[in-house]
């Protein structure tokens, strides 16, 4: 293909006309009792683009998305990429500050909302002078609210004739902004071009070796990228069909998979752990799958998992910024390791002075496209981080890892301070100011410690203000009333001093090394709930 047709080729729209062409109305998208074909999907985004187009969305803007797994999701994504508008997903569980902040930060100029996720939007929107309008997708017949924006139903917005002012677009392009946790400072909003999503999704579709007769089950949230470019991308380019659910829920796990004739699932933080609790049945292994994708596998639950259940599990390494430049693949993989470099991506190992280091030497991981517009295009409005991460020309993803002589890696820690809890990725940082702002606490640190499943738990650290009395109930009332559930901390633990460098910087390290002490409080033991 000549350069010219190329950049127009590797775009979003483009790969979905031509699916049309390929396949018609072929049923493409499963959800509950619900079927959507190719063209129906097609015609349903170009509605979206329509809809949007005619209330001054165009190429380049912004759109902030809060909104559950639904078809109508992934029609307003497509629609925003044919319009070259740009995607910013929202996690529906944030609220406050940190709402405020990503809105805010990615310039968005609409904010499209389920109805159900309104009530944290309504309180910041006087703090979003950018947001113009509020785009509402209610149940039918319900009414819309009255809030300091304009507000326009979403069933009206898309009930057109699809027909719009297409743009010249290009695999260059922004499609979509997705905010990953800070580590030492706020969440960064990643640019993530046209051709990412396509690269990610042909390397998730070669890896696994998907065809037209596979059925993909989706059961992440959509707000992710991992259900966007690593679920619903591979399905669309391989001609695969994908099943949607609301959410990942254990009991109705494999019951929806022999339903629907699932062949594969992507997977994210404990979920085999907890495929793996539920009591071993006569017929585990007569289920449809085949391959199981995703992250987080040791070697012994690997083994465990394809014996039990007959599928084989394939594991990447990836990040929202860089997608996934290690696989392993159906015919080349190895237990607990994450993979060699996908094709369209460089990897290497370098020590702390940035020289790279050989095999069997840790080292932290650096990427690099070899495929123009294959990785993010730069940290949205932070030069400084953009240049910090690309600096060599290679991107620091700040993760340790190992390789052997094939050329296989191997996870060995994080280098920053995110943490991850049940595959949500969360800031120290964000935890940690929330946290501050309690009046009685001077300062504070957010850690990750194990639970008994070997997944994450959030832990605060935190040492009183002089002549305060600090109550680790009072600490999560605090937190639970000011941030997503997920980053709630399990952990309080009460120092009247932490351990720090000569420099007075905390030494998480330290604490971390400590874990769960005997002072430390757990909000679980407490019985204390917490609502999703």
């Amino acid at each position: 293909m000549e350069s010219a047709d190329l950049v127009h080729a590797r775009t979003i729209p483009h790969v979905l006309r031509e699916k049309v062409k390929q396949f018609g109305n072929r049923t493409f998208l499963f959800f509950k009792e619900q079927e959507f074909g190719y063209e129906d999907f097609d015609r349903e985004s170009d509605r979206v683009a329509a809809g949007l187009q005619s209330l001054g969305i165009g190429k380049g803007d912004k759109v902030a998305i809060l909104m559950s797994n639904r078809p109508e999701f992934l029609f307003l994504w497509f629609g925003l990429a044919k319009l070259g508008a740009v995607e910013v997903p929202i996690n529906t569980a944030h609220r406050g500050d940190i709402l405020t902040y990503m809105v805010d930060k990615a310039d968005c100029r609409l904010i499209v909302a389920e109805s159900a996720y309104l009530d944290p939007v309504v309180p910041v929107l006087k703090d979003l002078p950018r947001v113009e309008r509020v785009v509402v997708l209610g149940q039918p017949g319900e009414a819309l609210p009255a809030l300091e924006r304009p507000v326009t139903d979403y069933r009206a917005v898309t009930e057109n004739h699809g027909r719009y002012d297409a743009p010249d677009l290009r695999w260059s392009d922004p499609l979509a902004i997705m905010f990953t946790s800070g580590t030492t400072g706020p969440s960064k909003g990643p640019v993530l071009p046209q051709n990412y999503a396509l690269l990610m999704g042909e390397i998730v579709w070669r890896s696994a070796g998907y065809t037209e007769k596979d059925r993909l089950y989706n059961a992440l949230p959509l707000f992710h990228g991992n259900a966007q470019v690593l679920s619903t991308m591979p399905a669309l380019m391989s001609g695969a069909q994908m099943v949607l659910a609301e959410r990942f829920s254990a009991t109705s796990f494999w019951s929806e998979v022999r339903r629907h004739g699932c062949t594969e699932f992507n997977y994210i933080g404990g979920i085999l752990p907890i495929l793996l609790k539920a009591e071993p049945r006569p017929d585990d292994a007569d289920n449809p799958i085949r391959v199981m994708m995703g992250a987080g596998c040791t070697k012994d639950l690997f083994e465990t998992m394809e014996k039990r259940f007959d599928l084989k599990v394939m594991e990447g390494y990836g990040m929202s910024e860089i997608g996934l430049p290690l696989m392993n693949t159906l015919d080349h993989r190895k237990p607990g390791s994450i993979g060699r470099p996908s094709f369209g991506c460089q990897v290497k190992l370098v020590d702390d002075n940035d020289v790279e280091v050989g095999s069997g030497v840790v080292g932290e991981i650096l990427v690099r496209p070899s495929q123009p517009y294959g990785m993010l295009l730069e940290y949205y409005k932070m030069p400084e981080q953009t240049v910090e991460a690309w600096r060599d020309l290679w991107f620091h993803t700040g993760d340790y890892a190992v390789k052997d002589e094939e050329d296989f890696y191997y996870f060995v820690d994080r280098k920053k301070d995110a943490l991850r809890r049940r595959g949500e990725n969360i800031s120290s940082y964000e935890v940690e100011k929330v946290v501050n702002s309690h009046a009685a606490v001077l300062e504070s640190a957010a850690i990750a410690v194990k639970d008994g499943m070997g997944e994450d738990e959030v832990m605060i650290v935190a040492t009183p203000r002089t002549g305060n009395l600090l109550q680790p109930e009072e600490l999560f009332e605090h937190c639970r009333e000011r941030m997503a559930y997920f980053m709630v901390p399990r952990y309080v633990r009460i120092m009247e001093r932490m351990p720090k460098t000569p420099t007075e910087k905390i030494q998480k390290a330290e604490l971390r090394k400590q874990g769960i002490t005997a002072d430390s409080w757990d909000r679980v033991k407490a019985g204390l709930e917490l609502k999703r």
